[in-house]
Order: structure tokens, then sequence, then C-alpha cells
């Protein structure tokens, strides 16, 4: 019996899915968790993943295309069956895993839930075996798991010049681990990318070009410019602002960067996650979610820091921040980011914030205000950190200053509120071993 391919719900709020490349062709084996094809949401690059065991057959949607949710964009039959009138039009949306807490994240700088479901080991470690039995149509196509043909694309390996040890001489993990150099280098000569970005925007305009240029929204731009539409309009906010000495911060930041050597270094954003997490668990009331009828007020503290992506944003989690060490911050965040800009982020790694920070210090940006990400309750806008002229002990004299800005939902948060956990975390800036009480 025909079993229908569906553009899944990846997510509670996903309602539509661009096919960005297909792994199976029309008329090729497929076997239960199979790769069918890489499906873009409004966060990541998921893999659309075949349920059913036959031979993929008209596939409906070209790559590039993109398709609500539920609608059949193939249908995957027993060998020789005759496909007549599809299953239903629908499909069941796919439940959310369980996060930090409960609660569903918006993906205005966060981004949905979801989940694939199981997909069976062949025994070798790998996920959604070919039958050693099975021929592909293109019989040019190099043979390699799911997994496999994943960490090749991040690693730059071409799968064509590799011999595989798994079933059927399909390539694995381990046979790319063993990859040799010249597999990377005939990759970064020869292939294409597997995952074509939108066209990027014009940095300059072009004499005697065209008088504009449309391009299309991508699914992270239509979901910002969704989530925004909900946030500052319907949740009243207000901004407070302080300026922060940094001058100890920076020499403690100095002083452990040359402790840890080559084992990594801290950032003053890590600093800034660290002291902000800490000031959080201090004022529980800014630590928080308004729900519709209730404001959940978080024990965990969860800190989403907004990472620049081509088109857009996305806010991975440092979860548990105010319980990690400055350094396991600071290689959670690099991990986290690279995996942000790279669009291999996990829902699990970008959604369940309960407190968000934005930094855009690095772009000599002295003060700005942020959007909040509901459900929360407030965000922080960290601008650079820059010498002036200031007033120490009646003399004038260079010091570093950072200015920081609370967007506050005041539906959650008080100005008294706001502005004596501004104080607090300041005064874990300006002293950091008062991190230590």
């Amino acid at each position: 019996m025909a079993t229908n391919v569906y553009m899944e719900a990846l997510s509670p709020t996903m309602e539509e899915g661009r096919v960005v490349k297909w792994h199976k062709r029309d008329g090729d084996v497929v076997k239960t968790g199979d790769t069918l094809a890489e499906v873009e949401t409004d966060k990541a690059v998921m893999e659309l993943v075949a349920r059913a065991d036959g031979v993929l057959r008209q596939v409906s949607a070209t790559e590039g295309q993109t398709v609500p949710v539920g609608k059949v964009v193939a249908v995957i039959a027993s060998p020789g069956e005759a496909i007549g009138a599809s299953a239903p039009a629908r499909a069941p949306r796919a439940p959310a895993p369980p996060l930090a807490g409960s609660g569903e994240q918006g993906a205005g700088l966060h981004g949905e839930s979801g989940e694939r479901g199981a997909v069976p080991d062949d025994g070798s470690g790998e996920r959604g075996a070919v039958p050693s039995g099975a021929t592909p149509a293109d019989a040019t196509r190099v043979k390699a798991s799911p997994l496999a043909r994943r960490i090749a694309r991040e690693q730059g390996v071409d799968l064509k010049i590799l011999t595989g040890s798994g079933p059927g001489g399909r390539v694995v993990k381990k046979d790319l681990e063993a990859a040799p150099p010249a597999a990377v280098a005939s990759r970064a000569v020869t292939a294409e990318r597997t995952e074509p970005l939108p066209a990027p925007r014009s940095q300059a305009v072009v004499p005697g070009g065209p008088a504009f240029e449309d391009v299309p929204l991508t699914q992270i731009r239509k979901t910002i410019a969704k989530r925004l539409v909900t946030s500052l309009g319907p949740i009243p906010h207000f901004f407070l602002t302080t300026e922060v000495d940094m001058e100890r911060a920076a020499d403690a930041r100095d002083a452990l960067n040359q402790q840890l050597g080559d084992q990594g270094k801290v950032s003053y954003n890590d600093v800034i996650i660290k002291a902000t997490a800490l000031a959080l668990v201090k004022h529980r009331a800014c630590n928080a979610w308004f729900q519709d009828d209730h404001i959940r007020y978080w024990n965990e503290v969860h800190i989403g820091m907004a990472v620049a992506v081509e088109d857009g944003l996305i806010t991975p989690v440092i979860r548990y921040a105010d319980r990690k060490s400055l350094a396991l911050i600071g290689r959670e965040a690099r991990e986290l980011a690279e995996k942000a800009r790279s669009r291999r982020l996990q829902p699990n790694e970008y959604t369940g914030s309960t407190f968000s920070i934005s930094n855009l210090g690095m772009f000599e940006i002295d003060q700005f205000t942020a959007v909040i990400n509901p459900p929360e309750a407030g965000i922080l806008a960290i601008g650079s950190i820059v010498p002036k002229a200031v007033v120490v002990d009646g003399q004038v004299a260079s010091g570093r200053r950072m200015r920081i800005t609370m967007s506050c939902d005041h539906r959650v948060i008080d100005g008294a509120t706001g502005a004596t956990f501004l104080k607090t975390l300041k005064q874990m800036l300006e002293n950091p071993l008062a991190m230590l009480l």
C-alpha cells in the first residue's frame, strides 16, 4: 500500500517549508529513516525522512519550492505497485520534544521545536541504511548514510573518492574520519553547494543597473516579520539604560585568558552572560514569561544570545548559565554561534530561553534598544566598550565604559523592578568578585 510523503510540521509553529535539495529521486529505493530531502524552516535546514520502505514515486515539489505543511510532496510505493488516489491530504503535526520547563517559544529571535520520529539503526551506528540488495536509480550516486553525507558537507569531503566499509560498500561515519587530505582538497575544487542560500542583498548601488531588485522572503525573514508584529505592537515596552564601568571586568578577563592559554578565550559577551544569569537568580521577577492568564517565574536561568546569520538572526541558548564557569560558557557560546551560522542548530539548542541578550558592541554601536522576544519579559541590548573621560576622585581620567539598555514587558516588570535588576548587574560587572557572593 502506498504511503504519502507530506511536508511535515517539524515544529508546532511551522506553517511551510522550502525544499532545499532532494537526496532521493523518483524511482529510487528507500528505507524507513532515509533522508528524502532537506527542508529549510525559519531557523535551520532539517531532514525530511522516509516513513516507509519502498520506491519513491510522484515527486511533486521542486528544489527551491515552498510547500505548506501537510501537502503531499511524493509517494512511497511497493515495487511494481500501481499508484492511484492518494491518502488523506493533510498530515498530523509532529509533537514537540520536551524542553527546559514547558511553554512554546516564539520564533522571532528563537525558533520552533520539533522531532522527526525514531529512525532505525543498521548496527553500524548509522541511521537509515539502504537494503544491501537495493540498487539506486542513478548508478553514479555515491551510496552513503545520511550521517556520512552531513559530515561530508560540513567538512568539505568528496564522497566519490572514498571506499565505503558499510553494507554494500556504503560510506559510513568511520570512513569520513579516515578520509585522506586529498578528499577535502578535491571537494573544495569540484563540488557545488548542497544548500542553496538566498541571493545576497547588494552592498552598494551598481551604476547603470536596474532600478530595483526584488528578493523573495526566506523562511527566517518571514518568521521574523510575523514575530515582530506580535511583539513590539501588543507588548507594552519600556526601556531602562545604565552605564557600566568595565575597567575591573576587563582586567579580570585579561587575567583569566592569560591563565587559560591555549584552552580557549573568554569574551566580554561571556562575562556579560554570566553576570546577567547571576543577577536573574537574585531578581526572579525579571526571569519570567508572560502567558495568557498567568506569569511564569522561572527558577532556572537559560540565556538566549542573539547571533546574526545570513538573512536574519537566531538565538542559541546557554542553559543553566548561572551554574556554569566562564570558560564553559565561552566554549558553548562559540560552538553554538558557529552552528547557528552554518544552519546546523537543532531545535532544542535555540528554544527555551528565559531571558535574552543582544550585543552589537562589536559593530561599534554605543547604545540601542532591542525588541522583546515573547513570551520572555525582558532583553538586554549591549553597546560597545569605549574609552571616555570620567571623573575619579575629583580628577579627570580615561575609563572604559559600556551602556546597557533593558527592554521590559510592563505587564510583568515594573520600572523599579527592572531598575534594581540593572543595579545588581552593574555591581557584578563593575566588581567581578561580586559574582562570588
